[in-house]
């Protein structure tokens, strides 16, 4: 990866952890709806022991959680991945404890709740998006998953919902029936908001000007494609088929400069759930 994708990964995973803390600094956490990860987990301890802000729990929980995690699982942590966990870090520290944003506190939680998913699930997905991840107790479950060959995603969702039940505990029922609710609607929400991003599309092109074709795709639009040999059913005669994966949006372009070169191409397209690897999302972030 060039330099300026790096950099544009790196300031649109900082603006996904900025929106996340706005969402929890103004909605969930003057309401102490501890909806999983190491910021629900902070909220906790802080109602146990309040001498201690939210923003520094959350930096202990961290850190701890790393050491464990480089010393049980190793090196499996991308410098991103940590930088993006204590950007977050430092932006909840920062609005809860120094800046002193305007916070909701009516009484009505469920509206906390949905503001609060809308600005955490889309900071967190713009963050995943571009290969961020925002630790905390991403890095249990990476844990568990290792040592009780659990699914990853499996295992989260049930350290989250833990995170929710005991926020029952130090707070009331009430609370805890919000915070689930809430980690619920999260993962929902990302998982929305991540298909529309990362939605992906495979092409199937065969044509008489394929090589044409072929080093648009490779020179112009850096993307990679692979040549199938094949032979026509009718025709019998051999040909080279084009097999190309996509993001939705470069779509168009393929499809304009196929046009332009041969207007008689067949093509074939289809969307795909995922495609991982190179130029596109890593398969460490699926399992």
């Amino acid at each position: 990866m060039d330099l300026k994708e790096q950099i544009k990964e790196y300031v649109l995973s900082t603006i996904g952890v900025l929106l996340t803390a706005l969402g929890l600094v103004i909605f969930f956490i003057p309401n102490n709806i501890a909806a999983g990860g190491a910021s629900g987990m902070a909220m906790i301890l802080h109602r146990l022991l309040s001498a201690i802000p939210i923003g520094v729990w959350m930096y202990i929980i961290n850190i701890v959680l790393f050491i464990l995690g480089f010393a049980l699982v190793g090196k499996d942590f991308s410098f991103k991945t940590i930088y993006s966990t204590f950007a977050l870090n430092f932006f909840i520290d920062l609005f809860d404890r120094i800046l002193k944003i305007p916070r909701y506190t009516g009484d009505d939680l469920m509206l906390a709740v949905f503001f609060g998913n809308v600005l955490a699930s889309v900071g967190m997905a713009i963050a995943f998006a571009n290969n961020s991840s925002t630790g905390g107790t991403d890095i249990v479950a990476k844990i568990l998953s290792k040592y009780f060959h659990t699914p990853i995603g499996t295992t989260l969702l049930m350290i989250d919902f833990s995170i929710g039940i005991l926020a029952g505990f130090a707070f009331n029922p009430r609370i805890a029936m919000y915070a689930l609710l809430a980690i619920i609607i999260n993962g929902i929400t990302i998982d929305f908001i991540l298909k529309g991003l990362e939605l992906a599309v495979t092409m199937i092109i065969i044509s008489n000007k394929v090589d044409s074709i072929k080093d648009y795709i490779l020179n112009k639009m850096e993307r990679g494609a692979t040549i199938l040999k094949a032979r026509g059913a009718y025709s019998g005669r051999d040909l080279d088929v084009l097999y190309v994966a996509l993001r939705r949006r470069e779509l168009g372009e393929v499809l304009h400069v196929i046009k332009q070169i041969d207007p008689d191409a067949f093509v074939i397209v289809n969307e795909a759930r995922y495609v991982l690897g190179e130029g596109f999302r890593s398969i460490d972030k699926i399992v």
